[in-house]
């Protein structure tokens, strides 16, 4: 019987509880029950017979399990060894399909000091039974059993031939609680970033919004980062799909912010000519003259008369004139320029849109598809 009691994904070890079953004939052991009453069984410490070294290859840590010293001997010299131990072994586990994963652990048993000629093994039953028998197995909450199969060989080296018998383990995981806690809030998330493109593209609303979003992207992946399982080997593919969509939001987060920037210099840099048309500076031309300077020119100017007045009248009508052509001609080509931005950013806005609602479905497929695979196995 084997309890799954834990599957450490960071640190590839499986923590399992194993009811572990040995037997094997000791002739020197054997007895007439018929000369000694009828006694068939007895039992004896471990420690004062001999027992076969077999070892779990994949055997990591040593864990507390209950110390059972005695083993069952009988009288045709057939040893039993029961008893429950904990065993963490390391496990490559291969969590790119999380939380549709399917894990292959494997507990190899052998003999580390005697080859095949001193210590074989064999099985207590038949493989096909062992793999097809899950009522011998209880299993978390987290993990299901599927299959366990088991496989005899003959370690070859220098030394001679080392029987051993490998069980793969074979369990795939229950994924409810993962769509319901990361899938689904996933996929909220990344239809509300979409929704923000149809926001204007010079609207400043549009920053605010998509930073409100970005900061829900970075408290969901770190909520996210302590459910995941993280594998040397392999990432979740999930994981892949949500930094490609946080890419994508950034990058139109980055577009929006140069258009804002480029817009807001545009009209600073227009607004500065009808200013000066307000305040009656109106020949940018013309150097500036000094409050004495002024007045002495108005004193000089009345010794002409006022037959220069009106001519002096014409001249600032003129430039004031020529001042707001300019204005409205540079105003013109502003409007131009913004026009022209508008229409390439817009464009690449929605480049941006229909690249996200592409990998959005890939994500949607690509999930039910691992689902649909996952209920299959």
């Amino acid at each position: 019987m084997t309890v799954i009691n834990k599957l450490d994904a960071e640190n590839q070890i499986l923590k399992t509880s194993v009811w572990y079953q040995e037997v094997w004939n000791d002739e020197f052991l054997s007895w007439n029950s018929s000369m000694f009453d009828e006694i068939r069984e007895i039992s004896l410490p471990l420690s004062a017979i001999w027992a076969p070294d077999i070892i779990i290859n994949e055997f990591v840590e040593i864990e507390r399990s209950p110390d059972l010293p005695y083993v069952y001997v009988n009288s045709s010299g057939t040893i039993e060894n029961y008893k429950p131990i904990q065993v963490v072994s390391a496990c490559s586990l291969e969590t790119y399909a999380f939380p549709f994963d399917v894990q292959n652990c494997s507990l190899t048993f052998k003999s580390i000091l005697h080859t095949v000629e001193d210590v074989d093994l064999a099985f207590l039953r038949s493989p096909e039974d062992i793999q097809h028998d899950k009522k011998a197995f209880l299993n978390d909450s987290e993990w299901e059993l599927l299959s366990v199969s088991s496989t005899y060989s003959i370690l070859q080296s220098s030394a001679g031939g080392f029987a051993q018998i490998q069980f793969n383990v074979v369990m795939r995981r229950h994924p409810l609680v993962y769509v319901v806690s990361l899938l689904i809030p996933s996929i909220f998330l990344m239809l509300v970033d979409l929704g923000s493109f149809y926001l204007p593209p010079n609207c400043r609303a549009r920053i605010v919004f998509k930073t409100s979003v970005l900061v829900g992207y970075t408290i969901f992946r770190v909520n996210m980062s302590n459910q995941v399982p993280r594998s040397v080997g392999s990432t979740p593919l999930i994981g892949h799909f949500f930094t490609i969509c946080m890419a994508f939001l950034v990058l139109s987060l980055a577009k929006s912010i140069v258009l804002v920037k480029f817009l807001h210099d545009e009209q600073r840099g227009g607004q500065e000519q009808p200013f000066l048309c307000l305040r009656g500076d109106t020949d940018a031309d013309r150097p500036r003259v000094e409050p004495r300077a002024q007045r002495a020119v108005v004193t000089e100017s009345s010794l002409y008369g006022e037959h220069l007045a009106q001519p002096g009248t014409l001249k600032e009508v003129w430039s004031q004139l020529q001042s707001i052509s300019n204005y409205l001609q540079t105003q013109d080509q502003t409007d131009q320029q913004e026009a022209e931005w508008l229409v390439l950013l817009s464009r690449f806005d929605r480049l941006l849109f229909q690249s996200y609602l592409f990998m959005l479905g890939i994500y949607t497929i690509t999930l039910c598809s691992l689902w649909a695979l996952w209920g299959g196995v």
